[in-house]
């Protein structure tokens, strides 16, 4: 239990210094696939779109989200290297959070961003995404591959390793 709570607390100080703000990140430009493989623990290379066919073979991939799973976009003419996002919460079977870099704000960093299941067969091969501009989900339906699987386990691990860090221990023992 003490365990779990470690990683809890490493996981939100992680998120939390993501956030803050300060003259080393204030000029950070993030693109979203390294952002994704650092938040996520997926580890594909290379743009985002490519990141599906890299994945079989190597990771889960299905249509249902899952927490720390990857929602990959496919390329179109306005993203012409697609995009992922992390997964952050599940709220029903056509609505989740991510957390994602380089959408709304030019290589920024958005969390728990609402993204929306608009496709026919509720099979999430067409989503809308919050615009905080618009204080909305985008009018537009972004077509996407569907989730890789295995980033909530990596998200664990590296919130516990980030747990153990910042109280000295390396393998959940006092030292």
């Amino acid at each position: 239990m003490f365990k779990q709570i470690k990683a809890a607390f490493g996981s939100a100080l992680f998120i939390a210094a993501l956030s803050l703000p300060s003259a080393a990140n204030a000029q950070t430009y993030w693109q979203c696939a390294p952002f994704a493989r650092m938040f996520s623990g997926i580890q594909l290379f290379g743009a985002a779109a490519g990141w599906w066919h890299q994945a079989i073979g190597r990771y889960a991939q299905g249509s249902a989200p899952k927490l720390g799973s990857v929602l990959v976009f496919k390329a179109i003419g306005s993203m012409r290297s697609g995009h992922v996002a992390t997964v952050t919460k599940v709220i029903s079977d056509r609505i989740i959070k991510v957390t994602h870099a380089n959408w709304g704000t030019h290589g920024g960093v958005e969390h728990d961003v609402t993204v929306v299941d608009a496709s026919a067969n509720g099979d999430w091969s067409a989503v809308k995404v919050w615009y905080a501009p618009i204080s909305d989900v985008g009018t537009h339906a972004y077509p996407t591959y569907g989730f890789i699987y295995g980033g909530a386990r990596a998200l664990a691990q590296g919130a516990e390793a980030a747990a153990q860090r910042i109280d000295g221990t390396t393998d959940g023992a006092a030292n």
